[in-house]
């Protein structure tokens, strides 16, 4: 077919797929377009031109790989953690496309977070002047709490609050610590004084993932979704930062309590409605 863009062969390849094996799975309900939309909500909506052009849909992005972002010209190592922890929570929601959330009226797990609701947060702890610093910077409620590297400090540089501003510095650390509450902080902190462990920057820059002697003889007879450097690995109970596959339990209690109480909403609408047909 002289298709020349590597993710427009993946799309063919797993649709292929999908078709063959006659499963519908939720991811597939999510076109391009919704991606696009995604992409405003997590943050980073400086890639949208390149997700749009590859056709990057709902059942691409949990076969995402290092490599396959580095061709979306997604560089950075924040943002690569970023798209990560949005996928590892679409994933704990089933691809549910309207799992995170936006206004502060809506009750949720931070987890579920928006960008934008971030930002409304950042106003509503009297950071408001800086809140527009997280235009573009792929933070997000599942960032913030999956990510074991991810301190207030980090925020401070993302939000350009000047090293000086002690003050202000030690506000947005007291806001930060009541946000993501005592067992997460105190996860983070051990995270941070264990061995080995490497300072998340927001300068840092992802290195394309080399083929090796044996990747390379077995390339053509992989398939999809038999890659081991998947950005967010389908069905994974953590995150693999440094090597190491972690998810701070605090998040999954999260993730959990979010699952939960959606589902007990859809069992309390459908003893409702079961109620009023009844009734009638």
């Amino acid at each position: 077919m002289g298709m020349k863009n590597p993710l427009h062969r993946k799309k063919l390849q797993l649709a292929l797929r999908a078709f063959t094996t006659k499963v519908m799975e939720k991811p597939s309900e999510l076109d391009h377009i919704w991606v696009t939309r995604w992409l405003d909500d997590i943050g980073l909506p400086q890639y949208k031109d390149q997700f749009h052009e590859a056709r990057v849909d709902g059942r691409m992005i949990q076969y995402l790989t290092v490599n396959d972002l580095l061709t979306l010209k997604v560089t950075s190592q924040l943002h690569h953690l970023s798209i990560k922890c949005a996928i590892h929570v679409l994933h704990a929601n089933k691809f549910n496309p309207n799992c995170l959330r936006r206004r502060p009226g809506e009750e949720v797990e931070v987890v579920q977070w928006s960008n934008h609701r971030v930002m409304e947060w950042l106003r509503a702890v009297d950071l408001a002047e800086y809140a527009p610093n997280l235009r573009g910077s792929g933070v997000h409620g599942g960032l913030i709490i999956l990510e074991p590297r991810f301190s207030s400090e980090t925020l401070a540089l993302l939000l350009n609050i000047p090293p000086q501003k002690t003050l202000l510095r030690r506000h947005l650390t007291t806001a930060f610590s009541a946000l993501v509450g005592h067992q997460a902080m105190q996860e983070k902190r051990e995270y941070g004084n264990a061995t080995g462990h490497v300072p998340l920057t927001t300068t840092a820059k992802v290195k394309p993932k080399k083929l090796g002697f044996t990747q390379f003889s077995h390339l053509r007879k992989r398939k999809p979704d038999d890659s081991a450097d998947y950005i967010c690995p389908i069905d994974s109970g953590a995150l693999t930062v440094n090597g190491v596959s972690r998810l701070p339990p605090a998040a999954l209690r999260g993730l959990r309590s979010s699952l939960d109480r959606q589902a007990e909403r859809r069992e309390q609408v459908g003893i409702k409605a079961q109620a009023h047909n009844t009734k009638q």
